[in-house]
């Protein structure tokens, strides 16, 4: 486990600004279960008697407290002198998550109010804030018990069981503050059209106001590709940027897990000859697409090769300690021949997704899900995943979009049209805010419409699957898992076959005894049980890719590929075959030493 405490890496790695205010570490804490504060006035300047270390759950060891029973409502409170460069400027107070529901003031004043566990928040506090002294106070609300939540795999219960974990309450990514002009950049959408080699640029300006330009420069490799100043017309002003490259014959620059190639672009908002906002980000040329129901990546065919990642962290849970354990993580997948991760009930963090783009890895953007339908639910999951598609539209490594898992928080959608008409809505909600990326209603069975036919299968007899993926048709007339792959009234139409979910053989690596959906008895057992699941779907002529659940083991769960500290079950360079098509051997105690060597220094 890491000691870091803090996390000291820019947060947001696709729209960076260079001068800001990094407010994770202590803050002052207390849990409010006789819900007293508002009537106490705590967001007036009371001291509370505990400390936490910001940006970790209550629940976590890296946030001082590690306790697991329920407390629904807590508080946070936290000073800080603001820089005297700050002074004068507007001031923009930044939340990653905070879960779920949260009221923020500062110097007393209430500046925010938001809902939604996993996505970002931003207070104007230019009027709130002091040039000197100022205090902020945070407000937060869980729903433990409530299974209409957008909660992923957070159980609704005090102790962890079967496939749920450990619940995070509170603030569980960075606390930033920035300073900016009267007018700055709010954000970008970039969107790469290989086929047109130009990168579309959308730009939205707060506070515009006539004569404001916009400077782009495009580097790539620091050589400067593309230049364009320009005046704004509007608080939102769009451009297309033809790029002059050659990208085929594997001598281009287009984007891919072998070879991530990225562009730099600094973006720079002008009032005359003065620079009000200066913003660095990046884009990637890339294409996921549909081609003679083939799945394509920049036009040509591509077997996505997953693992199954639920985004839990030693000492963190859904916080990793460092920056280093994020990047670690997409390096370990990578050695292990994995080309792709489905990030599992989560919104992950940015900078996890920074590092997909910046070393080669897909990613598959899955919301957190809910348990029951009702209409608060409906309101609270299609608010939320609008914001997760706005927060992560930028990066090239997320392909396919997937709202709702298993029917997840729609469990009668079998036999309740609301229920389907749901599935539907949220299909198309996602590709109205995005049509260039692939999109599911419904992953893993009990499918409306959807661009990809996913099946999740944890069948471990290898003759089974052999039979059950020798033609698309077998497959999704096979009601695995003991589902139906349509519901009625729909049915397969040739969309490329994906098994997004198989695997999950359990293998106790040492630590208390867990579960998994078969067992093996030791590392041999271990190494033929993945070798007769992962051949039959890789010498399918139908399947198109896959998802082996899972990467690491997680609390109970232990069918990971490594334990939880993220030592591997079996060396490195043997699962890397697996996937690459072969048949590896073991050689006992060398070939696993040799993998945990070569995991040590992938952690290094």
């Amino acid at each position: 486990m890491t000691n870091t405490t803090t996390r000291n890496d820019y947060p947001r790695p696709q729209f960076v600004r260079g001068n800001w205010l990094n407010l994770n570490g202590s803050w002052e804490f207390r849990f409010d279960d006789e819900d007293a504060g508002m009537r106490g006035g705590w967001h007036t300047g009371i001291r509370f008697e505990r400390t936490i270390q910001v940006p970790f759950c209550y629940q976590s060891e890296l946030s001082g407290i590690g306790e697991k029973e329920f407390h629904d409502l807590v508080w946070y409170r936290k000073t800080f002198q603001l820089p005297d460069d700050y002074k004068g400027k507007r001031l923009l107070l930044h939340f990653g998550a905070v879960d779920y529901a949260a009221w923020v003031w500062v110097n007393g004043h209430l500046v925010a109010a938001h809902e939604g566990g996993h996505t970002p928040f931003t207070a104007d506090i230019t009027t709130a804030a002091s040039d000197g002294a100022n205090e902020i106070v945070v407000k937060v609300r869980d729903y433990s018990k409530d299974v209409t939540l957008p909660r992923g795999k957070q159980y609704w219960k005090e102790q962890s069981e079967m496939v749920f974990y450990t619940r995070t309450t509170g603030i569980w990514q960075t606390v930033w503050l920035e300073a900016v002009s009267d007018s700055y950049l709010e954000r970008v959408m970039m969107t790469p059209d290989i086929d047109r080699n130009e990168i579309g640029i959308r730009v939205f300006t707060e506070g515009w106001k006539p004569g404001l330009k916009l400077r782009m420069l495009i580097k790539f490799q620091g050589e400067r590709v593309s230049e364009d100043l320009f005046e704004l017309g509007g608080e939102e002003e769009a451009r297309a940027i033809r790029l002059h490259d050659f990208n085929d014959h594997g001598l281009g620059r287009w984007w891919t897990p072998e070879k991530p190639n990225l562009y730099d672009v600094t973006f720079h908002l002008l009032d005359g000859g003065v620079v009000l906002d200066e913003v660095e980000s990046y884009f990637g040329m890339r294409k996921i697409s549909i081609e003679d129901g083939k799945v394509c990546l920049n036009n040509r065919p591509y077997y996505m090769k997953l693992v199954l990642d639920q985004g839990y962290f030693p000492g963190g849970l859904l916080t990793a300690g460092s920056d280093d354990e994020l990047r670690r993580d997409v390096e370990l997948m990578k050695m292990m021949g994995f080309n792709g991760a489905r990030k599992h009930q989560k919104i992950e963090d940015p900078r996890y997704l920074y590092w997909c783009d910046k070393l080669g890895l897909l990613v598959w953007g899955e919301m957190a899900n809910a348990y029951q339908f009702s209409e608060t639910y409906v309101r609270r999951i299609t608010q939320e995943w609008q914001e997760a598609v706005k927060r992560d539209y930028n990066h090239p490594c997320i392909v396919v979009w997937l709202p709702i898992n298993e029917s997840w928080g729609v469990p009668n959608m079998l036999i309740d049209k609301r229920q389907q008409e749901h599935t539907l809505a949220m299909y198309y909600l996602t590709k109205s805010l995005d049509g260039t990326r692939l999109v599911l209603s419904n992953d893993g069975w009990e499918h409306t419409k959807s661009d990809l036919a996913t099946i999740h299968d944890y069948e471990w007899r290898r003759e089974v699957l052999k039979s059950r993926y020798e033609t698309a048709q077998s497959a999704v007339d096979s009601i695995a898992q003991n589902r139906w792959i349509y519901v009625p009234g729909y049915s397969y139409n040739g969309e490329p076959l994906h098994v997004s979910e198989f695997g999950g053989i359990s293998f106790r690596k040492g630590g208390a005894p867990g579960w998994g959906y078969s067992a093996a008895a030791d590392e041999a057992d271990f190494l033929r049980r993945i070798l007769d699941v992962v051949q039959p779907l890789l010498e399918s002529k139908a399947v198109q890719g896959y998802c082996y659940t899972q990467l690491t083991d997680v609390e109970q769960e232990i069918n990971g590929l490594l334990t939880f500290d993220r030592k591997p079950k079996l060396p490195l360079e043997v699962i890397r075959a697996i996937n690459e098509g072969k048949t590896p051997s073991l050689e006992a105690e060398g070939a696993s030493k040799a993998g945990q060597h070569q995991a040590m220094e992938a952690a290094r």
